[in-house]
């Protein structure tokens, strides 16, 4: 939420940080020792430090002052000498520099309660009571990492049935195992592994690990890789059109592999968290055409906005899609002084426009194929 402190003092003493360092700022971190990419000539341990991001990458580590495109992110106490920090020993891995007036009121949810609460974006957690799954049921969770939507699945099933989570990034992987012990969750099984090889071609079955015959899940949920436009915060803009184009083709992929691996009468579920046509509505109006077995289905719950006109689909499937797009809606600043004056409906109204951009269908598909 948008809650901006006001009237912060800026100082002489300066610290400029990364981009992603200045994105988990804003969410509510303090500063990390590898996230300093500058710092002012005589800063040691104790100074009230003014923190900015880099958000163009511009800035030589180890500057003793920059004069680009800097973003302010409040004051906070530096833990470290300038020497300390740039003095060549290896990397340093504590804290940096203490956030005491950050420009947002947000505060940290790291390690809060870990075996209890698994932090998540509003959109994040709808798409996965849209998936709707059941205990007893064999989920697919194609793309999973980093798991919050895997665990939140296997809750949802009451750790009833079999959850598998594909990703091809090993230490992600390591991480969805992790989460999942840490919660107690027994039906979850994460494997290394390419989704879009994730169909068997032998008909030769591999006892519950990838590659899978076709029609063996009941829901799958494909939250796909996408160009990400719809992350925040996000400090800087870095994407080319080359990229967001190269997302297109390995999204169809997947959803290839989706549509063969579910069971006739099963439940898929494509997301993500961007916002342009070509990897959405497209993609939607796409599957309509090239699966004939597949029929768009409404949302429970739906909280986001209808779909995009653009990409052919008619007024009734706009409606059946879930687009959160913030981009769409002006939002004032809003103060912590105001909060104390805003009606329960508003703040329900403004968390659902103020969050990050994404994208929900659901497909079901027919049982004569």
């Amino acid at each position: 939420m948008n809650f901006k402190r006001k009237n912060i003092k800026k100082q002489q003493c300066e610290a400029i940080v990364g981009p992603q360092c200045g994105n988990a700022v804003l969410r509510g971190a303090h500063v990390y020792a590898p996230g300093i990419v500058s710092a002012s000539k005589f800063m040691k341990a104790g100074d009230v430090i003014s923190v900015y991001s880099d958000i163009k990458g511009k800035c030589k580590k180890g500057a003793k002052e920059f004069d680009g495109t800097k973003v302010f992110l409040g004051n906070g106490i530096s833990e470290l000498s300038r020497k300390e920090i740039f003095s060549g020993l290896p990397a340093l891995k504590g804290m940096g520099i203490r956030m005491t007036e950050p420009v947002y009121l947000s505060p940290s949810f790291d390690n809060v309660l870990p075996r209890y609460l698994f932090l998540q974006n509003l959109p994040s957690a709808v798409v996965t009571h849209v998936l709707n799954p059941q205990p007893g049921e064999k989920i697919l969770d194609l793309c999973a990492a980093p798991g919050g939507k895997t665990t939140h699945i296997a809750a949802l099933m009451h750790d009833q049935g079999e959850v598998i989570a594909l990703d091809k990034i090993f230490n992600k992987v390591e991480k969805i195992k992790q989460n999942a012990l840490l919660l107690g969750l027994n039906s979850i099984r994460a494997f290394c592994f390419d989704g879009t090889k994730a169909i068997k071609l032998d008909m030769v079955d591999t006892e519950g690990e990838p590659p899978f015959l076709p029609e063996t899940f009941d829901r799958i949920l494909l939250d796909a890789p996408c160009s990400g436009m719809g992350q925040r915060p996000n400090m800087a803009c870095t994407w080319s059109l080359k990229e967001v184009a190269s997302y297109q083709p390995l999204q169809r992929k997947l959803f290839t592999v989706a549509v063969q691996l579910l069971k006739p009468g099963g439940v898929l579920v494509y997301s993500t968290c961007t916002i342009t046509l070509a990897e959405n509505e497209e993609q939607v109006a796409w599957a309509l055409t090239k699966f004939p077995c597949l029929q768009l289905q409404p949302q429970k719950p739906q909280i986001g906005g209808e779909g995009m006109r653009g990409a052919g689909l008619s007024c009734e499937q706009l409606k059946q899609l879930q687009r959160f797009d913030p981009s769409a809606v002006p939002l004032p600043d809003t103060d912590i002084d105001s909060l104390r004056e805003t009606r329960r409906e508003d703040m329900l109204q403004l968390a659902n426009k103020d969050s990050i951009g994404f994208f929900i269908a659901k497909f079901v598909k027919s049982k004569s194929t």
